[in-house]
C-alpha cells in the first residue's frame, strides 16, 4: 500500500472503555509506528512511564514483536504484569503461552470486558480463575477460562481514545489513497460477520455473530472525528458493510448533516450485497462514500466453494460495474496458492482480474493463519513450510500447491503485479481518469518500487 500509517484503533477502543469503567487507572498509549520508537526507546519509555500492566495486541505477521515488548517489559521490571490481545493470541493462546514466558496473560476474543475485570482483579489480588476470556499458567500448568460473553449494544461503548494519541494524529495518513497531509482515521461499525470464509479469522474471533452500531451512532462518531479531529479520510473497518440492514438508515442520518461535505469515506462489502443494493450504493456515495473494497477472490467456483466464499463469479463483473456508474473507486482482492492451483489456473486468475476492470487490483497468497480452517486442514496435512509468523502476511507463500512449490507461488505473485501494474496502456488511462483517486494510486503506485519489493520475496 506503499506510505500508510494508521491509528492503533484497537488499543484507542480498549483505553476509551478502561477510561470509563476505571477512571482512577493512568493511561498512556505508546505508538512505535508514529513517534518513530525503536525497542531500545520502549525499554526507555516503560522505565519512565513505570507501569504496572503493559499490554499490546497483534495479528500473525507481528505476534513475535508483541511478544518482544513483553519481554522487554519484564526486562525492566518483572513485576509488571504482560498482557496480549487480538486474533492471533486469542487463537493461538496454548502455543503462545508454551512459546513465550514473557507473556503473563492472554486476552481471547472481545477485549473489553474481560480487560477491566483482570485489571480490578489485579489491584485487589482477586481470584483471576473467575476472569472470564483469559489464559494464563498456573502451577506450570495453562489455563483456558470460559470465554467473556459478547456486549450486547455496541452503541453503549464510548468513542476511541483519540485523545491520547492526539499528539500524532496528524502523523496518520493513507497517501496513496488521500494523499499525505490527509488527516486519516478509523472508527468501527460493527463487529464480525455472519459468513464462516475458511481462510479468515475474523469471523471466529467474534464467534461468527455480527452485531452493529445503529446509524445514529455511527453518523455521530464520524461527525465528531471530523469535527474534533479534523478526520477527513475514514475507514469504516467492519469486516463486511451489510447493506441490508442499516444501509438505509445510515444515509438519511448523513444525508442531514453538513460535514459529509468535508469527508471521504470507505469500507469493505461482499460483491453480491453490492448488486443486490445499487440505489443504496448511489445514496451512499452522495455522502462521502468514494471506495469500496471488494473480496473477489477468485475466478473458479471450486476454489470460492473451497473458501467458503458463497459467491458467484458474476457477481464481481455486476459490482465493479455498479461501482464505476456511481464513480465509486472500486477496488478488487484476489486469493491465489489454493491446493489445486497451477500456473495455468493463476494465469486465468490474472486474466479475470484484468478484465474485471477494477481500479485497483491486489493479489494475496493463501496463508493458513491459526484459528483458521486453512490452517486446521494444512497442519494436519503437513502443508506448512514456512512457520515463521513474521511471514504471515498474505504476501509471502506460507504452503506450496499440489502443482506448485513455494518459490513458484511466490513468482506468481509477482507476475500477478507486474502484469497489471506493468501496463502502459492501463497505467496512462489511470493517471489521466476523472476518479481521482485513480489517478493519485496509479501515480503513487508507479512511483514507489512496487515491483521490485515484490521481486525481492522471491
Amino acid at each position: 500500500m506503499g506510505e500508510y500509517l494508521p491509528p492503533p484503533v484497537g488499543l484507542l477502543i480498549l483505553a476509551a472503555y478502561i477510561e470509563e469503567q476505571l477512571p482512577d487507572v493512568e493511561i498512556e498509549i505508546l505508538d512505535c509506528q508514529a513517534e518513530k520508537k525503536d525497542f531500545k526507546d520502549i525499554e526507555k519509555y516503560i522505565e519512565y512511564f513505570s507501569p504496572s500492566i503493559v499490554a499490546t495486541s497483534g495479528f500473525t505477521c507481528n505476534a513475535y514483536l508483541c511478544a518482544r515488548v513483553a519481554e522487554i517489559a519484564k526486562k525492566v521490571n518483572n513485576d509488571i504484569f504482560t498482557v496480549v490481545g487480538g486474533q492471533h493470541f486469542s487463537a493461538a493462546a496454548e502455543e503462545s503461552l508454551n512459546d513465550f514466558p514473557e507473556i503473563d496473560y492472554i486476552i481471547r476474543g472481545e477485549g473489553e470486558v474481560t480487560f477491566v475485570d483482570l485489571i480490578r482483579a489485579l489491584e485487589t489480588d482477586k481470584n483471576i480463575g473467575e476472569i472470564k476470556g483469559i489464559s494464563f499458567r498456573h502451577d506450570k500448568e495453562i489455563i483456558h477460562n470460559p470465554p467473556q460473553p459478547l456486549i450486547q449494544n455496541l452503541d453503549t461503548l464510548p468513542y476511541p481514545a483519540y485523545h491520547l494519541v492526539e499528539k500524532n494524529i496528524e502523523k496518520y495518513h493513507f497517501t496513496m489513497m488521500a494523499g499525505k497531509n490527509t488527516r486519516y482515521m478509523i472508527l468501527e461499525g460493527s463487529r464480525g460477520c455472519s459468513h464462516k470464509c475458511s481462510f479468515c479469522t475474523q469471523w471466529k474471533h467474534w464467534n461468527g455473530v455480527w452485531r452493529t452500531k445503529s446509524a445514529r451512532r455511527i453518523a455521530d462518531e464520524m461527525e465528531y472525528f471530523n469535527e474534533r479531529f479534523d478526520g477527513e479520510f475514514l475507514w469504516l473497518t467492519d469486516d463486511n458493510f451489510r447493506y441490508d440492514k442499516n444501509a438505509e438508515e445510515l444515509w438519511k442520518e448523513l444525508r442531514q448533516r453538513p460535514f459529509t461535505d468535508d469527508i471521504s469515506w470507505f469500507f469493505q462489502a461482499r460483491t453480491d450485497e453490492i448488486t443486490q443494493n445499487p440505489d443504496m450504493v448511489a445514496k451512499l456515495r452522495d455522502v462521502g462514500n468514494n471506495w469500496i473494497l471488494m473480496g473477489v477472490e477468485n475466478n473458479s467456483p471450486a476454489v470460492l466453494k473451497d473458501l467458503k466464499k458463497n459467491l458467484q463469479v458474476n457477481d464481481a463483473y455486476k459490482a465493479v460495474k455498479i461501482l464505476n456508474d456511481n464513480d465509486i473507486f472500486s477496488h478488487a482482492m484476489f486469493i491465489m496458492g489454493s491446493r489445486g492451483d497451477t500456473a495455468i489456473s493463476i494465469e486465468q486468475l490474472r486474466q479475470f482480474s484484468f478484465d474485471l476492470g477494477s481500479d485497483l487490483a491486489l493479489y494475496t497468497i493463501l496463508t493458513p493463519f491459526p484459528g483458521t480452517q486453512i490452517y486446521e486442514n494444512a497442519y494436519q496435512s503437513g502443508w506448512i513450510e514456512d512457520t515463521n509468523y513474521s511471514h504471515y502476511d498474505m504476501a509471502h507463500a506460507i504452503m506450496p500447491t499440489e502443482n506448485l512449490s513455494r518459490r513458484q507461488v511466490q513468482e506468481e505473485l509477482f507476475h500477478c503485479y507486474k502484469d497489471f501494474y506493468g501496463s502502459i496502456p492501463r497505467n496512462i488511462a489511470g493517471i489521466f481518469s476523472k476518479n481521482k483517486i485513480k489517478r493519485r494510486v496509479n501515480r503513487h503506485m508507479a512511483g514507489k518500487g512496487v515491483l521490485k519489493g515484490l521481486k525481492g520475496l522471491i
